[in-house]
């Protein structure tokens, strides 16, 4: 069977697009990565998203129009991931899109992803799975992290305790203890901001020039303020005990205005900013192992777009030693693309009326098929 999987996420930058062959059923799951690319979004759409996260600049016009806007983005984004592919749309079974969230209130048992499944489906001509975390947090859970029962499936190792971490615009982790201890239980939560702070920090030192620290060079060239990352370190989110999910609600633009006026009054630069809300996320990242994990991890599998800022991978590393960080495209999976690829395998999932969440993650009461699914056109 050959799925898409889509999401756009908390960066809002473009759509993630992963085409995946799928057989079997889990434990005995098959999976091969046929393509996957990012397909940009265009800029007028990316600050109508920003927009719209804002409670403040956020209308109700504005999101009934962006719903739209956005399924047609993720649209365009899927027939080009086939075409790239080298497949025709009658080739592909199955879309699996998370949509782009706007809004995640796990206490009041609400979330809000866009990206209208029916024009997604229309505009292609295939079933489509989308809405994933509302039947999670209908059952009690959070809704999220999603990704943590793809995870146990593909980076779970025979012996080793691993601790797969995703660095989105917000930061996730996976503990993943070894096949050999069947005792000990995969869970999940995030562990703060990833790269939020970071790309809007980077905006302002430059003048909005730079939406992202490319390669943490801005960051290597600035020196970490220790008082103003243990200011950082104090928030509360950090010791709450999972299951706990966050995002933008909480590292919001204003908290980046806060931080960089802050880190002036103090005497810093741009770059010393930069190095310090880097710093954040990888110390944020290695106080959640040390408060949450019932074991040391000896592996830390990072994906996402943090795994291509240099710097905050080498403070990562630092902060967690004498762990290994390696990125999960040395293990056959694309830091890249592995979101996509989770929505594909939970798409999967869900079409076989299957489970897709991991109640230890999401602290729902029990499992649950995940999703709403849209029919494709009929007699195409």
């Amino acid at each position: 069977m050959i799925v898409i999987g889509l999401i756009s996420g908390t960066s809002a930058d473009g759509t993630d697009v992963a085409v995946v062959e799928i057989e079997g059923a889990p434990p005995q799951l098959y999976w091969r990565l046929l393509h996957a690319q990012t397909v940009p979004h265009p800029e007028e759409l990316r600050t109508a998203v920003l927009r719209a996260i804002n409670p403040q600049t956020s209308p109700v016009d504005l999101l009934c129009a962006l719903n739209v806007h956005l399924a047609e983005q993720f649209a365009a984004a899927a027939l080009a991931g086939m075409a790239a592919a080298g497949l025709r749309p009658e080739d592909v079974h199955l879309i699996g899109s998370h949509g782009q969230t706007v809004w995640h209130a796990p206490d009041l048992g609400a979330t809000l992803q866009l990206g209208e499944a029916a024009v997604l489906a229309e505009r292609t001509g295939i079933p489509v799975i989308s809405n994933f975390r509302a039947r999670d947090m209908a059952a009690g859970g959070q809704g999220a992290p999603l990704v943590a029962y793809v995870d146990v499936l593909l980076l779970t190792h025979p012996d080793r305790v691993r601790a797969a971490q995703n660095i989105g615009g917000i930061g996730n982790v996976t503990f993943l203890p070894p096949a050999s201890q069947p005792d000990v239980t995969a869970f999940a939560f995030d562990t703060g901001p990833g790269n939020v702070l970071i790309d809007l920090t980077t905006a302002l030192a430059t003048d909005g020039r730079q939406q992202y620290d490319a390669d943490g060079a801005l960051a290597a060239q600035g020196m970490v303020d220790q008082a103003l990352l243990e200011w950082l370190l104090a928030e509360p989110y950090l010791a709450k005990w999972p299951p706990k999910t966050t995002g933008r609600e909480l590292f919001t633009a204003d908290l980046a205005g806060q931080i960089w006026q802050r880190g002036l009054a103090a005497g810093l630069g741009g770059s010393d900013i930069a190095a310090t809300v880097t710093m954040f996320t990888a110390q944020s990242i290695a106080q959640a192992y040390r408060d949450f994990l019932p074991l040391p991890p000896i592996e830390v599998v990072v994906s996402g777009g943090g795994g291509l800022n240099h710097t905050l991978l080498k403070w990562l590393t630092e902060a967690v030693a004498p762990a290994r960080v390696l990125l999960s495209d040395e293990l056959g999976l694309s830091s890249e693309a592995k979101e996509a690829v989770a929505f594909a395998i939970l798409a999967y999932e869900s079409w076989h009326g299957r489970p897709g969440n991991l109640p230890a993650a999401t602290g729902a009461r029990r499992p649950v098929v995940l999703g709403d699914l849209t029919g494709g056109r009929l007699g195409d």
